[in-house]
């Protein structure tokens, strides 16, 4: 196992080495020779394939010049499709650190498991890489922090991938909001229905011959293989994953604090369970948060496995006013006065369906165009990790206060909570020795 220093030891030679090696072909490909940007794609399995979708739809501005993923097979088809979407083919690799030492790679993308997030992120910016890394951009509340800190302190630019802050009508309808159009807001309330299928009960079983199963696990402390958490079901363990609130909730959850204007609440409660299936699954499939602020509240509803809709959506955001209602979706937007009668729509022209893990959209398309003009002309960001990460935060505040089945009492400037070290204690979380993450 190669830790961290060794790991740093090795980029900064691989790094030396390259810039002494460097081709002219190479060179070509360096940002100021062009005006294309070079991105490596990590993590190719479901949402990478909306990362090339994106990249391809922002071609005139970027390639991608690499892909790394840790199961060659996953690797082979990513690297097959970019190829063919891109026009070139992308050079392939399982380890993700020796892509941080090619000088010609300007900006990596993260779409790995949530464990991997922040080390991963922060390595890209000790490498002098920026970075785009989907949500949840920490698997706990000190990760957040930490990605906080390092993207502070190396300057490189880092978004969050809650791709609807790029969305125009979103940005059109939260400004609006602010203006009056629906009054004072004080209550929004986000939700998410989907029909996931049982996990089952697993089995411990040898490696497959295509996964490198060491790299994979990375800085989450070591375990036996099992048949039923690669490549999706991670997503419901607690040592990889953060539940359906931060897999799915924090888009809606982010759409909603933009809204009220709001970022830490003082008080969480949270309540749910595993109710639909007896299986692996660590996490709950029914979860109803609650964040409190002092004059104003949001709320969560995820159902993993029942579909039953709100307002005849799969997902959304409703922000309910002094004068009225707004219902936003990744669909367009609809207002309604104060005894729920429509007064205004915008249709995206688009439907969008929970069941669809891969996201390609739009909007996604308009966040990486917003990334690279940030990168390439210095255009703000529309999802700061500053930004993202409050929401986030508050998630995985809501994962804790169910974990322990109280109340939270947060410090407001931080989300830090307040009189409870047993559960401040799940604030951060256990590492694989040698791969802790630092700043």
């Amino acid at each position: 196992m190669v830790t961290r220093r060794e790991f740093l030891d090795a980029l900064a030679i691989s790094a030396a080495g390259l810039a002494v090696g460097i081709t002219a072909k190479s060179y070509s490909q360096i940002l100021g020779s062009n005006d294309r940007l070079n991105f490596a794609v990590i993590g190719l399995n479901g949402r990478g394939y909306a990362h090339l979708a994106s990249l391809k739809a922002n071609k005139s501005a970027a390639r991608i010049s690499h892909v790394c993923d840790v199961d060659s097979d996953i690797l082979k088809k990513f690297a097959d499709s970019a190829r063919q979407e891109m026009g070139e083919a992308p050079a392939t690799e399982k380890d993700f650190r020796k892509i941080l030492g090619h000088k010609e790679v300007d900006a990596i993308t993260i779409a790995s498991p949530d464990h991997w997030h922040t080390p991963m992120a922060i390595a890209g910016l000790q490498a002098g890489k920026h970075v785009y890394v989907e949500k949840p951009c920490s698997h706990n509340p000190a990760e957040g922090e930490m990605l906080v800190q390092a993207q502070q302190k190396y300057q490189k630019l880092v978004q969050m991938g809650n791709q609807q802050r790029s969305s125009t009508y979103t940005i059109d309808i939260v400004q609006k909001i602010h203006e009056g159009i629906i009054g004072r807001p004080y209550y929004a309330k986000a939700w998410y229905s989907n029909v996931r299928k049982s996990i089952g009960t697993g089995k411990e079983v040898p490696v497959p011959a295509q996964l490198d199963w060491e790299l994979w696990q990375g800085p989450a402390p070591r375990r036996p293989y099992r048949d039923n958490v690669h490549p999706y079901n991670w997503h419901w363990f607690r040592i990889y994953g953060t539940g359906e609130a931060l897999n799915n909730g924090t888009h809606e959850v982010d759409v909603c604090r933009w809204a009220l204007g709001v970022d830490y609440p003082k008080r969480v409660t949270s309540s749910g369970g595993r109710y639909q299936f007896k299986d692996d699954w660590q996490f709950y499939d029914t979860l109803v948060t609650s964040f409190e602020y002092e004059d104003k509240l949001l709320s969560w509803e995820g159902k993993s496995c029942q579909g039953m809709k709100f307002y005849g959506r799969d997902r959304g955001s409703a922000i309910m006013g002094t004068t009225g209602t707004v219902l936003v979706d990744r669909d367009g937007y609809e207002i309604y006065n104060l005894n729920g009668k429509k007064t205004g729509e915008f249709k995206a022209g688009s439907q969008t369906s929970s069941s669809d893990t891969l996201g390609r959209d739009s909007m996604t398309d308009a966040h990486f165009a917003n990334f690279i003009a940030a990168i390439r002309k210095g255009e703000k960001l529309n999802a700061p990790i500053s930004a993202g990460n409050v929401a986030v935060t508050m998630l995985q505040l809501s994962n804790i206060a169910w974990e322990v089945n109280r109340e939270l009492h947060l410090d407001t400037k931080d989300g830090r909570i307040q009189n409870d070290p047993e559960a401040m204690k799940m604030w951060e979380r256990e590492y694989e020795k040698g791969w802790e993450p630092r700043v």
